[in-house]
């Protein structure tokens, strides 16, 4: 048999002795699914799962002009943010396109933690070291931490519960105190590790950075507390129930936040790369939009399908799946604003098949409503 020429995380063997469906993503071997799709939705939805999400990117900028550097880069700017703060931001390029979106972390005075997404990483870095050399002069200090350490997404609403268990947080603080979007370092037996409130499901959950040789004890005392594997199928329906954007579908180069319906992730009169463009889009409008549809029943809308309006095309599917927490089907995808006419009934062809869609409120899922 062909060895894999994808990168291995530290986790690789646990999760085919777990009998795990393995596949490609963003260039890494990951586990897709454990029990199966279905189940590690409603553990996660109801009790707790853990995810090995070490193919996401860990990268520090430290420095005195981090800030100034993070401010360049991201959408939503840094200079209000307090230390062991989170925020959701995008990276775009000077026409306003998307290189990756990001979740990044004030983790100290004069440090930030940006996690891209697996398939842009090395987009991602060269794009700050060139904007760090050209308006820095290569001040601050990029460091890549991605491959010697681990990153595990604990989500659900018992996770809480469990990581306080098996976490002692620095300051003593209770992880109950731990606000969403807020970060802390604790202690794992004897390890130090961070932890972010966050994640990517639209469940209360933790990110877990640690370094590579305790990952595998932190692991194991998870599964044994009864926290449900989970691979990347799940993650992805959790996802897109929750109506959160996946590169390369409802994200790319050519695409704006703005286009994306991220309007809350830009800062109004903040320069940053791609501003220009972006303030004008918000002002003026695009010529497409991201909009949430479902279907009644189980036939799935995929990637590329048409999303069709008085029996012409005026869109297309960018992420579909059948939802079991909701029991339908469920898609985001982009229409044209100058096609789409407000209320009148769209469609989708599915396979060959026109089936009436509907018009939905995102996020599709909302916990606790």
């Amino acid at each position: 048999m062909e060895q894999s020429q994808n990168r291995q995380t530290n986790l690789y063997k646990s999760h085919t002795e777990l009998k795990a469906r393995m596949g490609e993503f963003g260039g890494w071997d990951m586990p897709i699914q454990y029990s199966g799709i279905l189940s590690e939705v409603a553990a996660v939805r109801n009790q707790s799962g853990v995810f090995d999400v070490s193919h996401m990117g860990r990268v520090y900028l430290s420095g005195p002009d981090s800030h100034s550097l993070m401010n360049m880069l991201v959408t939503s700017p840094v200079r209000n943010m307090d230390t062991l703060q989170a925020k959701y931001g995008l990276i775009c390029n000077g026409n306003g396109g998307v290189i990756d979106d990001t979740i990044y972390y004030k983790t100290s005075k004069d440090e930030y933690l940006i996690i891209p997404n697996a398939g842009n990483r090395s987009d991602v870095i060269s794009w700050i070291q060139a904007t760090n050399s050209n308006h820095f002069q290569d001040s601050v200090n990029i460091l890549d931490r991605t491959e010697d350490t681990t990153m595990l997404a604990v989500q659900g609403p018992q996770s809480e519960s469990i990581l306080s268990h098996l976490i002692a947080l620095h300051n003593n603080q209770p992880l109950s105190d731990l606000g969403f979007f807020r970060a802390a370092t604790g202690i794992f037996e004897d390890a130090t590790l961070f932890l972010g409130r966050t994640g990517y499901t639209g469940e209360d959950g933790f990110e877990l950075i640690i370094d590579n040789c305790y990952a595998q004890q932190l692991w194991d005392s998870l599964i044994s507390n009864k926290v449900a594997p989970c691979g990347l199928g799940s993650r992805d329906v959790l996802r897109l129930e929750a109506a959160l954007p996946l590169y390369g579908h409802e994200l790319d180069i050519n695409t704006s936040p703005v286009e994306a319906a991220l309007h809350r992730f830009i800062k109004k009169r903040t320069s940053f790369i791609g501003s220009e463009v972006i303030h004008k889009q918000l002002e003026r409008g695009t010529n497409k939009t991201l909009i949430g549809l479902s279907v009644d029943g189980k036939s799935a809308p995929r990637q590329g399908y048409p999303i069709i309006q008085n029996g012409t095309p005026i869109g297309v599917i960018t992420s579909g799946s059948y939802s079991p927490t909701l029991d339908i089907s469920i898609a985001l995808g982009y229409v044209s604003t100058v096609q789409y006419i407000e209320g009148v009934d769209l469609e989708l062809d599915i396979r060959g098949k026109i089936l009436p869609a509907n018009l939905a409120n995102t996020p599709f899922y909302k916990r606790g409503a």
